[in-house]
């Protein structure tokens, strides 16, 4: 079921709303999402800064096992990130794609594909949520 229609408006508040990505689609096991890449969010040399990738990886994953485990009472929080870096982003936009790849009781682990305009891989995150 897609959720995207059903988040709250403000999903991507505070921190979220700094790094500026906005929400494009949430089911059970996907979440996409885009962000403009500005001068804000890239670091001295002009690229997007590291940070920015582990930071949308974590955010979507969390919300994307909070909508499902939200629904027994449960809540989710990030756990471990671990990003790899392959190519740099310099302009236009951010897109990234989290998949879930284990829902489990206590911890659900999501692989996030980030690519550029032109579709090309720029970052992997492999993202662990913890369940409570």
């Amino acid at each position: 079921m897609d959720w995207t229609a059903t988040l709250p408006m403000k999903m991507t508040q505070g921190f979220d709303a700094a790094v500026g990505y906005e929400l494009l689609e949430v089911t059970d096991d996907l979440v996409r999402a885009r962000a403009e890449v500005r001068d804000e969010i890239k670091q001295q040399a002009g690229l997007v800064h590291g940070g920015v990738y582990s930071s949308i990886a974590e955010s979507i994953a969390s919300i994307g096992t909070y909508v499902v485990v939200s629904r027994d009472g449960r809540t989710a929080q990030g756990m471990s990130n671990q990003t790899s870096f392959l190519r740099p982003i310099l302009e236009g936009h951010i897109h990234a794609e989290a998949r879930a790849r284990h829902k489990g009781r206590t911890t659900w682990v999501w692989e996030v594909d980030f690519t550029d305009d032109q579709g090309r891989l720029c970052a992997l995150t492999r993202m662990t949520i913890a369940v409570r």
